[in-house]
């Protein structure tokens, strides 16, 4: 039994370290689409992590062994615990199929992009974290759910079916809040049959062990009771939820400037939360429903193993993310991170920037680079590519580059875009490629995310759907859309020094040589067209 308890805490607890890990499935403003495989996983995984939260593990047993003894064989027993599994199933893909006819792909990725939603989404997940704490507990209203029970018949299929709603129903307070995670993973899945592949995942994860259990009954007697362990586990997931709830506040906060989330300030906060949280494995906070430790032979609390191995990677990420507050880059978060330049202080950036302002004065004095600076939007944007130069306005990079005699790199980029920041650090930010960005490129940092509004004289209708382009963002996005047929962040177009298309690089691929070959590539492309 223990083995078993410690198995299915490892598995899922490191499912939800993926979480983390994954970056490219959180909730961000335009990233690239996933692909249905993807999206299957995603769902997968939220399902698994719902399966362990008490409210459906605890009934397992109490399901399970109801259709065994109601049944008159244990082949009618399977067979209508198998309805019961295939009907949960039928539920949540339904709810994926609702959602896809009710706002379809592209609107329900729009929706996912906008600062109501992730402020929405912040409030559902602090409302959930601070559940998951122990401060209260969130149900549905007894009538809903009596009310479905009442049709609950074992004869019937329709009565199987509505036993299935009903856990569905009284499980709400354990799967909600995972399943606004999946709702933000399949906002980002262009398919129209996104949402729909993303919750037959979900579904299928939960409905397996009901499945499972009815197949092998006898694995009942060795599954863990729930208890003490299975509430540190969700105390434990009240913390993550209270952590992710601050990414989708800094996705608002980034697009409208807000600055109440600069990196410094949420990586205090996310060092708070992970501490308290290595701290709470160790014993030393307790909730309201927490049990005491377990006892010994003489009768004194003591730690498991699998409990203290969980609080050491606590309380280790927690050690590792302090650099971030003098700017170390945190490669293995940085998708999770808000911008560097919304830090006050980042020595990173100091260094790298004095490196190259050294390398600057003993270059040719009439070398156009110390001469040319963006002028639009530099009141609100800032370089993330420690040491390069970067213009916010396409116009304006091209009119910089036909006087350097450069080619231009476009980046489509976000806010809130985590693949953005990974790529900014794990690629464009190494000297090697950094260097020759601020020597023989011009950089455009194009933000599709940008609220600031245009002027009167630079709004205009877009030729795509018709709408009225208002603000910065939305000229960005409609201008990739319409030289890459694309809407997906991170994107790299490579342009001469005109302002034609060169290449198109592609998104988010963490390798550096790769990127300084198209570099090179496209330097000898321009000097091809511009000897």
């Amino acid at each position: 039994m223990k083995r078993l308890k410690i198995f299915l805490t490892a598995l899922f607890c490191i499912s939800a370290l993926i979480v983390f890990a994954q970056t490219d499935t959180t909730n961000q403003i335009k990233i690239a689409p996933k692909s249905l495989i993807n999206t299957f996983l995603d769902g997968l995984r939220w399902g698994f992590i719902s399966v362990l939260q008490p409210c459906l593990y605890a009934m397992f047993p109490v399901t399970v062994s109801f259709f065994l003894k109601r049944s008159n064989t244990r082949a009618h027993g399977i067979k209508n615990a198998t309805l019961y599994s295939i009907s949960i199933v039928a539920i949540f893909t339904i709810l994926g199929l609702l959602l896809t006819i009710v706002f379809g792909r592209d609107t329900l990725y729009q929706i996912s992009s906008s600062a109501i939603f992730n402020i929405f989404v912040f409030l559902l997940f602090l409302l959930f974290g601070i559940s998951f704490l122990g401060a209260f507990e969130i149900t549905l209203p007894a009538s809903w759910t009596n009310k479905v029970d009442s049709k609950a018949n074992i004869s019937s299929f329709s009565g199987i079916f509505f036993m299935a709603l009903t856990l569905v129903l009284v499980s709400f307070s354990c799967t909600a809040p995972f399943i606004g995670n999946l709702l933000i993973d399949v906002s980002q899945q262009k398919e129209r049959i996104g949402p729909v592949v993303g919750f037959l995942g979900f579904s299928i994860a939960i409905a397996l062990p009901f499945a499972f259990f009815a197949f092998f009954p006898g694995l009942l007697n060795k599954i863990a009771k729930s208890g003490g362990w299975l509430n540190t586990l969700k105390v434990s997931f009240g913390f993550i939820e209270l952590a992710m709830a601050l990414k989708f506040l800094s996705n608002a906060d980034l697009a409208y400037h807000w600055r109440l989330l600069d990196r410094d300030v949420y990586l205090s906060l996310w060092i708070i939360l992970f501490g308290l949280l290595g701290l709470y494995l160790l014993g030393k906070l307790k909730f309201k429903h927490d049990d005491y430790l377990p006892l010994n032979d003489y009768g004194l609390p003591y730690l498991s193993v699998t409990r203290i191995f969980f609080a050491i990677g606590a309380l280790a990420f927690t050690v590792y993310m302090i650099p971030g507050l003098w700017g170390a880059p945190l490669n293995g978060i940085s998708g999770w991170l808000p911008e560097n330049k919304t830090q006050d202080f980042n020595l990173e950036k100091l260094i790298r920037s004095n490196k190259i302002s050294g390398s600057n004065s003993i270059q040719n004095n009439n070398s156009f680079e110390l001469i040319i600076k963006p002028k639009k939007y530099i009141d609100i944007l800032e370089s993330e590519i420690p040491g390069v130069e970067t213009f916010f306005d396409f116009e304006e990079a091209v009119a910089a580059a036909k006087q350097m005699k450069h080619p231009i790199m476009i980046d489509f980029t976000g806010h809130s875009c985590a693949n953005c920041r990974k790529m900014e650090a794990e690629v464009l930010s190494k000297p090697d490629v950094s260097n020759m960005l601020h020597k023989d490129f011009i950089v455009a940092s194009l933000y599709v995310d940008e609220k600031r509004e245009l002027p009167e004289s630079e709004k205009y209708t877009s030729k795509f759907d018709n709408s009225v382009i208002k603000n910065v963002g939305a000229k960005n996005l409609d201008f990739e859309a319409t030289i890459a047929n694309s809407n997906a962040q991170p994107l790299y177009i490579f342009a001469d020094e005109q302002g034609k298309i060169i290449k198109n690089a592609g998104g988010y691929e963490s390798d550096v040589d790769r990127f300084v070959k198209i570099l090179n590539d496209v330097k000898a492309e321009n000097k091809k067209r511009f000897p």
